[in-house]
């Protein structure tokens, strides 16, 4: 249950960031709403999942994916560009997230 409440908190917290491109520096109201929202619901989640699971490789997928999620949104939603060094950058990232998840208990 732990790993689907922080699946949730990533993708709250995707929304909330990319509510926060939308809400153009606060000045619309629904998108601002949504930045609100978003990271609470995230942070809500990540507390409870961070009840089961270690902090350390949780916080690492969560931001890790939570980067990769919003750049992907932002290439789709606001026709950002993602480069290749853009897109290696998010390979080295979860690949990072992958090593702190298996050297977990490693020492």
């Amino acid at each position: 249950m732990a790993w689907v409440l922080l699946l949730l908190a990533i993708a709250a917290e995707v929304v909330g960031t990319l509510s926060l491109k939308a809400s153009e520096g606060f000045s619309k109201l629904w998108p601002s709403i949504g930045v609100v929202a978003g990271y609470a619901v995230a942070f809500t989640l990540l507390a409870f999942a961070l009840k089961t699971l270690n902090v350390g490789p949780a916080y690492a997928i969560w931001a890790g994916l939570g980067t990769m999620g919003a750049a992907i949104g932002g290439w789709l939603i606001f026709q950002e560009r993602l480069s290749v060094l853009t897109v290696s950058g998010i390979a080295i990232v979860v690949v990072g997230v992958v090593a702190i998840t298996l050297g977990e208990g490693r020492a």
